[in-house]
């Protein structure tokens, strides 16, 4: 017991000190990490700036009015001239700062292979992401959306800058 009182004693003045002395100075703390980076606002649509020398579409693709681009692909390869003006719109959304590309891809059939005709829009959207990357576009910017067969029965892929919305949305039942 008197062990416990001397201990007490001891350590009761040693913390009463410790509160009277001027603590160390503390260092000061550390900046603030930098802000991240500023996203579009919510709700506004993005269209890419074009560059003013950009070559004319080749015939069988034509620009939606929202922005992005639509073309007949009835293969799972592009022809030169699609191969050639993807680069280039893969250059022009490479110099936007952010957002991300949609490539919505859907074929005219199989009508009874729901899973034969989700492949082959695969196989087509990825072609053209391909063609997105090589011209200087992020792979990781990139998404894919694989319609399979729509009612429509089309073979188009549709190419959509940040912030456009899907043509196709309403087909989905979106």
């Amino acid at each position: 017991m008197i062990r416990r009182a001397f201990l007490v004693a001891l350590l009761v003045p040693a913390a009463a000190r410790a509160q009277d002395s001027p603590a160390e100075v503390l260092p000061e703390p550390a900046p603030a990490p930098p802000a991240p980076a500023r996203l579009a606002p919510n709700g506004a649509a993005v269209v890419p700036q074009q560059p003013a020398a950009a070559p004319p579409l080749p015939p069988g693709m034509e620009a939606l009015p929202e922005g992005g681009v639509r073309f007949a692909l009835a293969a799972d390869a592009l022809d030169a001239a699609q191969q050639r003006a993807l680069e280039g719109l893969g250059r022009a959304l490479a110099a936007l700062p952010w957002g991300r590309v949609t490539v919505e891809a859907q074929v005219s059939g199989p009508a009874n292979d729901v899973s034969m005709a989700r492949r082959a829009s695969l196989a087509r959207a990825q072609a053209v992401k391909a063609a997105l990357v090589a011209g200087g576009l992020d792979a990781t910017r990139i998404d894919l959306r694989p319609l399979g067969r729509l009612g429509a029965g089309a073979d188009r892929v549709d190419v959509l800058p940040p912030g456009v919305a899907s043509p196709n949305a309403e087909a989905r039942g979106r």
